[in-house]
């Protein structure tokens, strides 16, 4: 079953690129790297901004190109003995950005290097580098790397490792300044993202990112600061295969909608139409909120269904779903007129709108990857974590116009000092739960429990006591 599932994944995206093959580009995004020595190879060359770890953005590094003498392609760990943290900068020296000849940047940074240049292997334009392979442990170490990385062409990459052989004292500053337009004292940005909660790696990060973010979020959209808007996407079923049962069990609308198995598993659990229903309801609640101008509150749905109403617990459906709206405060008969009927044999304006956005337009390139971060119109590359996507979006302010979350190393915000601090009641279930994840006790809304930092700090327990514990 697991190739059928595959292989229909497959044909849903043959089917969207057969769709834009005419205009469809992946842009890569790049960041500036400025040779400073030597005098022979000094000058400003494009690097490819890796899509892992954490790039500076609006800000700039200078550092000594190291190139390993042994381990060059950085496959085996460099600590042995009592050389550990070979390359950690030593005080009044400058960082060591480690040129290696392949994409093993975990090891790079647990021997101390500040970043990591790595040389393409082949004669070919800068490409976007991202997990090869969607597994447990290579999730890990990509979720752990917290150091930029910049991949450098083949003959540039060469010229570096002949000067540092030749004993030349290279060095470099690497500059993200430029990575992300800064137009105005408003940033607009969206995030491509999934309802779905199984389907790997991938899936956990976008969740508990969507989990730590959040405080974030709503404070620069209360402030005025930002306009966030999500996207869903999808794909369409061929039109010869819409009546398959394959097509019909993935998609809505008669086949225009599609999004593949969670389980890569035509026989169990969820269908792919079971998560595009859910990502529409998603844009819906998004399009109602906003219509009260509170768009923010979009945060609040998709945290408290993914922790209310999670797949493995099989809850992942209408009736949880329409629990949770009615938690915020939302119109259930709203949310259900914007939906519509999954069975119409007609566009939706919505999805149809989803669509058309996955095609990149202007500097954009087209959305490829899931998840995917934009801020003001480029796609953002590196790590999906809280520090990282608000430095990032913090980059896009115009000059002296930063609010002051952007101007403190980091952020606490205070998700205590509305709607009961994020902890909800049901009756129904005589039960309690608090959902925050940033802040200290909420201990000063009626019928809640206390949120404990402690606890709060791990961000993946769902607390849910009777409310006569």
């Amino acid at each position: 079953m697991w190739g059928l599932g595959f292989r229909w994944l497959l044909l849903l995206l043959l089917a969207f690129a057969a769709a834009v093959e005419l205009e469809a580009r992946f842009v890569v995004e790049k960041n500036s790297l400025m040779v400073t020595s030597p005098t022979a190879l000094r000058g400003r060359h494009d690097s490819a901004i890796g899509n892992f770890g954490i790039p500076q953005y609006g800000g700039s590094m200078a550092g000594a190109v190291v190139y390993p003498k042994g381990n060059s392609d950085a496959c085996e760990a460099f600590n042995s003995g009592r050389k550990e943290h070979l390359f950690r900068t030593k005080p009044g020296a400058l960082p060591s950005f480690l040129l290696i000849d392949a994409k093993k940047v975990w090891n790079a940074q647990y021997a101390g290097a500040s970043a990591v240049l790595v040389v393409d292997d082949k004669d070919e334009p800068l490409i976007t580098m991202d997990l090869l392979q969607e597994d447990d442990e290579a999730a890990k170490y990509i979720q752990n790397i917290s150091i930029p990385s910049a991949l450098i062409d083949k003959k540039f990459g060469e010229q570096l490792k002949k000067a540092v052989k030749d004993g030349e004292m290279v060095n470099v500053n690497l500059d993200w300044r430029e990575a992300v337009p800064h137009p105005d004292n408003r940033v607009e940005y969206e995030l491509w993202t999934n309802s779905n909660d199984e389907c790997g790696p991938k899936c956990d990060m976008l969740m508990h990112f969507l989990k730590e973010f959040k405080g974030a979020a709503q404070l620069l959209e209360k402030g005025g600061y930002s306009q966030f808007t999500p996207h869903y996407i999808t794909w369409y079923c061929p039109q010869a295969f819409v009546v398959s049962k394959q097509c019909k069990s993935q998609c809505i609308n008669h086949g225009r909608y599609c999004a593949p198995d969670p389980e890569q598993d035509f026989s169990t659990g969820y269908d792919g139409k079971d998560v595009v229903v859910e990502n529409l309801r998603q844009l819906c609640v998004f399009n109602v909120a906003n219509e009260i101008k509170k768009p923010w509150i979009w945060w609040d749905y998709v945290t408290d269904f993914h922790i209310r109403c999670p797949m493995k617990e099989k809850k992942y459906n209408k009736k949880c779903a329409e629990t949770v709206i009615k938690s915020l405060g939302l119109e259930v008969k709203k949310i259900d007129k914007c939906m519509g009927d999954p069975n119409d044999d007609s566009d939706h304006p919505l999805l149809k709108m989803e669509q058309d956005s996955q095609i990149g337009k202007g500097s954009r390139g087209d959305v490829t990857i899931l998840p995917t971060l934009v801020v003001n119109n480029r796609q953002y590359r590196g790590k999906l974590g809280r520090k990282a996507v608000l430095k990032a979006i913090c980059a896009g302010f115009e000059e002296t116009t930063e609010p002051n979350v952007c101007l403190s190393d980091d952020m606490e915000t205070n998700e205590c000092l509305s709607d009961n601090g994020g902890c909800w009641q049901d009756n129904a279930a005589n039960v309690t739960a608090c959902r925050t994840l940033f802040v200290a006790e909420c201990v000063n809304a009626p019928h809640s429990m206390a949120c404990n930092l402690k606890e709060m700090a791990t961000a993946t327990v769902n607390l849910l006591v009777p409310e006569n514990a």
